[in-house]
């Protein structure tokens, strides 16, 4: 059967009357930090227990949040246990050091999980419970992954406090980052197929949402490759707008170097595709007409393995 409401609290406040009257009421709770109660934090209250060695373990500690009561009762149990002379007094209580959370604090782990001490954290919102007393940090793979290196939307990362032995409380806060990067520049349109010259690139500096993109290419990485289509000047360069240079063009003439056994045959062929090398493609041969396939070795150079036949015979179509 369900009881009223107005019944419940009253069965509710004479239960905590027949305990108020059970124990003598607490006073305010003591502060504790690590994952056991000790001898010397009950000494604090009840000097008579710095008798005993201070690292005496006495119970554990609360989680945060919550109090652990000592009432006269299990005092007096105590006392019985380590032999020592305690006379009827009030319960004690203790509770973990708590704290709130401030800006700069949590923008300084920040900075310290992504490895950027100047970058610029603005914190929009906060954590604004209570969290226990310890170290505050962040991971850097727990940030979500910007948008894009312009959008400077607020991002919510997640973190915690370390605290006791091992412990961590969840925190959270909302904020704007911003860290210094550097990106590839066009300074002058760059058409496909071309090799970049070093003098049509620059680096920039700018401020950017941290990513957990692949960074922009360096200079290194984008002078010598040809551009995958047209660039225009001030645009940034990503690594997927660049190329290795080809080896081979599609008709160019390329030395074919037939190898059959220990035997070795030069031959002139013409490219039918662009290939780097290690590509296959087709090449045909420039004196009987012929097409086959041959793996690039290296520039305008092929390579064919084969029966001879195969390759030097006229075509039949001819």
């Amino acid at each position: 059967m369900t009881l009223p409401a107005h019944l419940l609290m009253v069965l509710s406040l004479a239960a905590a009357g027949t305990l108020a009257a059970a124990e003598p009421p607490v006073s305010s709770c003591l502060n504790v930090e690590g994952d056991a109660i000790l001898a010397r934090d009950l000494a604090q209250a009840l000097p008579v227990f710095s008798a005993l060695p201070p690292d005496t373990r006495i119970g554990y500690a609360p989680i945060p949040g919550v109090r652990r009561f000592f009432y006269a009762s299990e005092l007096r149990r105590l006392s019985a246990r380590y032999h020592i002379a305690f006379s009827n007094a009030g319960g004690i209580c203790f509770e973990r050091t708590m704290e709130t959370l401030q800006p700069e604090r949590v923008a300084q782990a920040m900075r310290q999980a992504l490895g950027q001490p100047g970058a610029h954290i603005e914190i929009k919102e906060l954590s604004q419970y209570p969290v226990p007393h310890g170290e505050v940090r962040f991971d850097r793979s727990t940030l979500p992954a910007a948008p894009s290196l312009v959008n400077i939307a607020p991002q919510l990362w997640r973190g915690f406090v370390k605290y006791g032995g091992d412990h961590r409380f969840a925190i959270w806060a909302r904020a704007t980052i911003l860290v210094r990067a550097a990106r590839v520049v066009a300074t002058e349109d760059l058409p496909a197929g071309h090799p970049i010259q070093a003098h049509q690139v620059r680096i920039e500096e700018f401020d950017a949402p941290p990513s957990n993109q692949p960074p922009p290419p360096s200079l290194e990485q984008v002078v010598g490759k040809w551009p995958r289509k047209p660039i225009v000047a001030s645009a940034a360069l990503t690594a997927l707008q660049v190329e290795e240079p080809k080896d081979i063009e599609r008709g160019a003439l390329v030395a074919v170097d037939v190898r059959c056994g220990g035997a070795h045959l030069a031959l002139p062929g013409r490219a039918l595709a662009d290939g780097r090398k290690g590509d296959t493609i087709p090449i045909r041969n420039t004196v009987n007409g012929k097409t086959f396939s041959a793996r690039v070795q290296d520039k305008d150079h092929v390579v064919l393995t084969a029966t001879l036949p195969s390759i030097l015979a006229k075509d039949q179509n001819q």
